[in-house]
C-alpha cells in the first residue's frame, strides 16, 4: 500500500470522526435550548424527551472514541495529525459531559412543574443557556475552521458567563431570604444555573483544544473565573 494511499484513508477517517464530532455538537446545543425551554415553558413531554435523547450523544461520544482509537492504532498518526485525533477525542468528551447536564436540567424540570414559580428564574436560566450554547457553537465553528482568533474569543466569554451566574445565584439568594417557602424551588433553580454554567467551562475547553490544535500549546495564563458564589454568605 502506497503512502498516498495511506494518507488519503486516513484523510477520510479523520472527516469521519470530525462529522460525527459535529452532530454530536448539534445534539447537545439542541438538548439545552430544549431544556431550558421545557423549564420556562413547563413542559414535561420536551423534558422527557431531553432526557431520552442524551443516549444519542452518548452513542456518538463512543463512536468517535472507538474510531480514534483505530486511527491511533492503525494509521500511527505524528505531529499535527496526532494533535487533531487527540483533539477530536477531547471536544468529544466535553461534549458528552455537556450533554449529561442538558439531561440533569430536563430532569429537574417535573420536580419544578409541582412548585411555585420563581419570579424571573426561568426566563434568566434559558438566557444563560441561549449565552452558553452560542459558546458551544462558536467554539466547534473555530475548529473547524482552525480560527484561532474565535477560539480566543470564546475563551475570554466564559468570564461573562461567570457574571451572569453570579447575578442569578444572587438573585435566587434574596427570593430565599425574602420567604423560606422558595427554598426548595431556588435550591433546584441554583442546580440548574450552575449546570450551564458548568456547560460554559467545557465549550471554554473545546475554545482550549483548537488554541492547542492550531498553536501546539495550551493558553499560558489560567482561565479567566469571576464565579464568586462561594463567598456569599
Amino acid at each position: 500500500m502506497n503512502s498516498a494511499h495511506i494518507l488519503s484513508a486516513f484523510d477520510r477517517d479523520l472527516e469521519s470522526m470530525q462529522a460525527l464530532v459535529m452532530r454530536m455538537g448539534g445534539l447537545v446545543e439542541t438538548a439545552l435550548l430544549d431544556a431550558a425551554e421545557a423549564l420556562d415553558t413547563r413542559d414535561e413531554e420536551l423534558a422527557r424527551r431531553v432526557r431520552a435523547g442524551d443516549a444519542a450523544i452518548d452513542a456518538l461520544e463512543e463512536q468517535i472514541h472507538s474510531g480514534c482509537a483505530r486511527l491511533l492504532a492503525l494509521r500511527a498518526p505524528a505531529a499535527t495529525d496526532l494533535r487533531t485525533v487527540l483533539t477530536v477525542m477531547k471536544i468529544a468528551a466535553a461534549l458528552e459531559r455537556s450533554g449529561d447536564y442538558a439531561k440533569n436540567l430536563a430532569k429537574r424540570t417535573a420536580v419544578l412543574a409541582q412548585m411555585a414559580q420563581i419570579p424571573g428564574a426561568s426566563g434568566a436560566i434559558r438566557r444563560l443557556a441561549k449565552a452558553v450554547v452560542q459558546m458551544l457553537t462558536d467554539a466547534l465553528d473555530a475548529y473547524i475552521r482552525r480560527d484561532l482568533a474565535l477560539a480566543e474569543d470564546v475563551r475570554k466569554r466564559d468570564r461573562d458567563i461567570d457574571q451572569m451566574y453570579n447575578s442569578i445565584f444572587r438573585e435566587f439568594l434574596t427570593h430565599m431570604m425574602e420567604d423560606p417557602r422558595n427554598i426548595g424551588a431556588c435550591m433546584h433553580l441554583h442546580f440548574i444555573a450552575k449546570n450551564i454554567e458548568r456547560v460554559g467551562d467545557h465549550a471554554t475547553a473545546v475554545a482550549e483544544q483548537v488554541i492547542y490544535l492550531v498553536t501546539g500549546e495550551l493558553p499560558d495564563e489560567e482561565r479567566p473565573k469571576v464565579d464568586s458564589t462561594g463567598t456569599v454568605a
